[in-house]
């Protein structure tokens, strides 16, 4: 049900939803049950039908068996969603499958800062490609995230993914994801920032290998092209044509730019 209300993106997220259909009908089942018990009772033993009320002390075993019948059935309804969460957990925050490609994830007061690894697929490098609120990835692979914040706690959300993660500063956090569906989805801080919290978003563009590979090209800057093996070029921009016209990211650090809540207004010094 939940897919119905928001696009399954990531590898993951059908596993999610079906955790929170789960819940959702073993919840809806037991209301369903008690409110019918309820009003059963209200006009069963209405005032109309019984006069005189009787007194119940609920000592008996053949009283008390409907307490406990019901406890055991939720009990087991319990484990139940244990059981699937548990799993679904497990895979997501404990698994990591090998990674075809690692970004990685700032969260500051108020952006989100991505960096990819560019042409040859390595972080920290002269033809990484440094972006605000706003990244690209490719369809089908698998990418790590180191989550990082670089004030104070963020978190760092793709509902589409069903994806979400704290950042903490001073600490990297390991994450994974596998978008299956081409698009652009949003990117959410849900942990309360600051003033500029609600502006504290983002993008992530899902798209085919052909397009991701021109991307890279057409935002890797000359220099940084040549610094690069050449077979990584080749192998990560795929020689696909840089589009016509394309603009290419500017390159900063975070100490080269200052980044307003208010206007969004990036003013590196390389802008001037």
């Amino acid at each position: 049900m939940m897919h119905l209300l928001l696009t399954e993106a990531s590898s993951f997220a059908p596993k999610v939803d079906f955790l929170i259909d789960l819940i959702f009908v073993i919840v809806t089942f037991w209301f369903v049950v008690a409110q019918a018990i309820f009003f059963y009772f209200i006009f069963r033993y209405s005032r109309k039908r019984n006069p005189r009320a009787g007194y119940v002390t609920g000592e008996t075993h053949e009283e008390t068996k409907w307490v406990h019948w019901a406890h055991y059935f939720v009990i087991a309804c319990d484990l139940v969603i244990i059981f699937f969460s548990m799993q679904v957990w497990y895979h997501i925050k404990q698994e990591l499958p090998p990674a075809d490609h690692t970004i990685r994830v700032v969260g500051e007061q108020w952006a989100w800062r991505f960096t990819d690894p560019g042409a040859d697929n390595k972080l920290d490098t002269a033809d990484d490609i440094n972006t605000i609120d706003e990244v690209h990835v490719e369809v089908d692979k698998v990418y790590h995230f180191q989550l990082e914040a670089k004030d104070v706690v963020h978190s760092f959300s793709v509902p589409a993914f069903r994806l979400k993660q704290d950042a903490v500063p001073g600490r990297v956090i390991t994450g994974w994801f596998k978008p299956t569906r081409e698009g652009g989805y949003d990117v959410q801080c849900t942990q309360m920032c600051g003033i500029g919290h609600g502006i504290m978003g983002g993008r992530i563009i899902v798209e085919s290998h052909e397009k991701h590979a021109a991307w890279v090209q057409a935002h890797t800057s000359p220099v940084a092209a040549l610094a690069a093996p050449s077979s990584a070029v080749a192998e990560g921009a795929g020689n696909v044509p840089s589009p016509a016209g394309a603009k290419p990211v500017r390159l900063v650090t975070s100490q080269q730019f200052h980044y307003s809540p208010l206007a969004k207004v990036n003013s590196s010094p390389l802008a001037k």
